[in-house]
């Protein structure tokens, strides 16, 4: 499973919850704390985060940064021929 994680900036997030909202796995919600101006911003509430951005598409003020951990590279398993020399 890919995972992510987000990054809020906290002082610019109005809590309009458009994120929380477009999360299909439930990870955002509103702080009980508030900004310097007033509103109770968006903050990630569980740690199952996909990656999806969803939300960093919706918010209308580019508060939400989403980053994505890399696929771990397949492993091809690789035959070994040794050669006789006769």
């Amino acid at each position: 499973m890919i995972s992510g994680t987000v990054v809020i900036a906290t002082e610019i997030c109005k809590g309009c919850e458009l994120c929380i909202a477009s999360c299909p796995q439930e990870s955002l919600g509103l702080s009980s704390s508030i900004n310097r101006k007033g509103y109770r911003f968006a903050t990630l509430v569980q740690n199952n985060c996909t990656g999806c951005v969803n939300c960093a598409l919706v918010c209308p003020d580019s508060a939400i940064t989403v980053y994505r951990e890399k696929k771990a590279a397949k492993r091809i398993p690789q035959t070994v021929i040794a050669s006789h020399a006769v």
